[in-house]
């Protein structure tokens, strides 16, 4: 055989098992931190590079390490508790308080999915030139169907591997120029102006970024892996082997945050050196981020962020639809899970199935989709400082977390986002 065919001695080949086992190697911190950068999330990323250049990049540099304390302590929750979320957060909070942040977790999700899947619509009609409708139903059935038929232990390796797609945004970078010593410079010295318009984006940027979505889906995917694997809770677990569980979940959570961040950065960077510089700053959806970036930076450009807008999408809805599921049926103590049939679980396979199809519907409906996700980082802003509080407060807790309560840096950080987060929510107020 040639050098071509595929030997296991080949580079490709190499290439192609270290990536396998890299990505074997990590799983709900990996899925979480990549869905992050939904469609949603790159229009206000796309925004706050196109309306404020460079000067918006301190942003995702800032929120990262809060980002990876709140989520390491999502994922820690779940795998040492041997429940979800909103199941141990019942023990902090009252049931009917733990019920109605469910329910506005599902409003915002739906809105969100809503937005998303509008988005791939239109990207889809910018690539092919067909109408948006038909990709956009195409694209919410699929979804659906994926997460309602296909068991979790496929389901997940789909995930993972469509993290993959974020990459685009990587490559976007490469086809600009880009003066990096600016960039250095304004990550550390940003130009501030301390405006409404400025203050309402970095409040935006914040709440795309630390979402409570993400908090819940983390939680329950690890207690799906946990069962899938059959394995006991560490708190039933010897303390080596619950050691290095613990440093799994670390380095799974770092790396999936990281990712988020980096192509966040990447995405700011790219309209910052391109649609802020040409003075194309009236950008409010992604689709037109990837327009506008056509005779600016080019086809490739325009494709690669493109494809990006449709790949995370699929990744994302998912990710949506089921912390919603995951939450609800949790709150009222009903079967869960991915991994179970529909018959077994038929409340979280309701809400996953709701939250679609009104999200789907709503494209039909005149509605202004910035007003939505406007609306959408209102109610995950008002949610996400009780639910990061209780967080905390359960995370320090030896009657539910055993000896395997938050580290010193968790509390540390994880205190301090449900601070920037408070504060967020409360200029969100004020400038609104």
């Amino acid at each position: 055989m040639t050098a071509g065919d595929g030997q296991p001695g080949d580079p490709p080949a190499r290439a192609s098992r270290v990536l396998k086992l890299g990505l074997e190697g990590l799983g709900p911190g990996l899925i979480t931190g990549a869905a992050d950068d939904d469609p949603s999330g790159i229009a206000t990323y796309s925004q706050a590079g196109a309306q404020f250049g460079p000067n918006m990049l301190w942003t995702v540099v800032f929120t990262y390490p809060l980002m990876v304390a709140v989520q390491v302590i999502s994922a820690r929750v779940g795998r040492v508790t041997g429940k979800g979320l909103a199941a141990n957060l019942s023990g902090v909070l009252p049931q009917s308080v733990v019920v109605t942040l469910a329910l506005l977790l599902f409003v915002a999700n739906t809105i969100n999915i809503g937005a998303d899947v509008a988005a791939m619509g239109a990207a889809a009609q910018l690539l092919s030139g067909w109408p948006a409708i038909p990709f956009t139903l195409a694209a919410a059935a699929i979804s659906l169907g994926l997460q309602v038929f296909v068991p979790y232990h496929r389901y997940v390796h789909y995930l993972k591997w469509s993290t993959l797609v974020l990459f685009a945004y990587v490559g976007v970078v490469f086809s600009v120029h880009i003066d990096w010593a600016e960039v250095a410079t304004r990550i550390v010295m940003p130009k501030v102006d301390f405006s409404s318009k400025w203050v309402t984006m970095v409040v935006a940027v914040f709440g795309t970024t630390i979402s409570p979505y993400l908090f819940f889906w983390q939680t329950s995917e690890e207690v799906e892996d946990m069962e899938l694997k059959g394995q006991r809770d560490l708190k039933h677990t010897d303390r080596q082997a619950a050691r290095r569980e613990l440093r799994r979940m670390n380095v799974d959570t770092f790396t999936g945050m990281a990712i988020s961040n980096l192509i966040g950065f990447f995405i700011i960077l790219t309209t910052a050196v391109t649609l802020f510089q040409s003075g194309a700053t009236n950008i409010q959806t992604s689709a037109q981020a990837a327009e506008a970036l056509r005779p600016v930076a080019g086809s490739l450009a325009f494709l690669l962020f493109s494809i990006g807008i449709v790949g995370t999408g699929f990744l994302a809805m998912p990710v949506l639809a089921g912390s919603a599921g995951y939450a609800m049926a949790e709150a009222f103590g009903l079967p869960k899970g991915l991994e179970k049939q529909p018959a077994e679980a038929k409340t979280f396979y309701g809400v996953i199935v709701a939250a679609m199809v009104i999200a789907t519907g709503a494209i039909f409906m005149p509605l202004d989709p910035i007003k939505m996700l406007f609306w959408t980082a209102v109610i995950n802003g008002v949610i996400s400082v009780p639910i990061m509080a209780a967080m905390m407060i359960l995370a320090r807790r030896h009657r539910q977390m055993g000896i395997y309560v938050a580290d010193a840096w968790q509390g540390i950080l994880g205190w301090a986002a449900t601070l920037a987060m408070g504060l967020a929510v409360a200029a969100m107020f004020v400038f609104s």
